[in-house]
């Protein structure tokens, strides 16, 4: 009889590497503000806030090599480059959305548990 539950260690660090990219705050921001429309490079900067230059286009290196974010340059001058949400990237809009309302409707309720817990562990020290 086999386990139901079987998990391969290359099953294990595909969900990693998916979970890593898209775990990252800048990611998942990223996403977010692309999912209304393709954005320029500023655009996106201004529109997210925090975020350096370099960090910003570190993270849409990622996405784009993750299939999740296109650049499309358009050769004007300067150059104009806009930055989409690929179908995959579509795609995963809604869970990534999801996550963040839940999360933002539960932040309260975390915290209070998260002061619960580190005022029971430093008693018990």
């Amino acid at each position: 009889m086999k386990p139901r539950h079987m998990h391969l260690p290359t099953d294990c660090r595909a969900i990693s590497d998916v979970l890593a990219r898209i775990g990252d705050k800048w990611s998942v921001l990223v996403v977010t503000r692309l999912g209304d429309k393709p954005l320029r490079f500023n655009e996106l900067r201004r529109s997210i806030g925090g975020i350096s230059q370099r960090m910003l286009t570190l993270t849409l290196r990622g996405l784009e090599r993750d299939g999740l974010v296109t650049r499309t340059v358009f050769p004007t001058i300067p150059p104009r480059v806009d930055y989409a949400l690929t179908a995959l990237g579509r795609d995963l809009l809604q869970p990534v959305s999801a996550l963040g309302a839940w999360a933002t409707r539960n932040q309260t309720k975390i915290a209070r548990a998260r002061e619960k817990f580190d005022g029971e562990s430093r008693k018990a020290s």
